[in-house]
């Protein structure tokens, strides 16, 4: 509605295509920067907070497991699982991040196939997880791997709706995966 109102306006008053165009794209361009640094600055808060007490956050339930992967002593990806709460059959991958520095090289396709055999030895019939819409390259990676989006929602948290800020979530079925 407002970009609308910004082309209208910007249309009648310029009596030119272009500066509307151009306004417009540029609002849509900070509005996406906006929401980035909104889901960095959460990830990131989210992270520390956990990261804080690993063993709290992560290793209190039964089959609930936390994991590094390690270059030359340097810690540069992480994954947690923990029983899911609304699917009792189905374990949830949880915090999977990679350094910037370190992507492209596997290691999150390693990390997501620890927590599925970790869940598959388990007993478990399924692994699942959200991610945001933001996070495009987290979903070809999960998408890549056999994971199946099985559903979206908005969170309710206030700025999450003025941004209609998505969450997808994904479920790998164990039974029909293989190694």
């Amino acid at each position: 509605m407002v970009l609308m109102c910004t082309f209208c306006a910007l249309l009648t008053t310029s009596k030119s295509f272009l500066l509307p165009i151009l306004a417009v794209t540029l609002l849509l361009a900070g509005a996406r920067q906006f929401v980035l640094k909104l889901f960095n600055n959460y990830v990131n808060t989210s992270l520390r907070k956990d990261l804080n007490n690993i063993s709290e956050a992560y290793m209190k339930q039964k089959d609930s497991c936390f994991w590094v992967a390690e270059i030359d002593g340097l810690v540069v990806g992480m994954v947690a699982c923990l029983p899911s709460g609304s699917a009792p059959e189905c374990m949830e991958l949880k915090r999977m991040s990679v350094r910037h520095s370190h992507r492209r090289m596997g290691i999150a396709k390693v990390l997501c196939q620890t927590v599925a055999d970790f869940a598959r030895d388990r007993g478990y019939l399924a692994v699942i997880l959200c991610t945001s819409v933001v996070q495009t390259a987290a979903q070809k990676l999960y998408e890549g791997m056999g994971y199946v989006k099985i559903g979206e929602f908005i969170r309710p948290v206030f700025y999450r709706k003025i941004m209609n800020l998505i969450t997808f979530q994904y479920r790998l079925d164990l039974q029909a995966d293989t190694k």
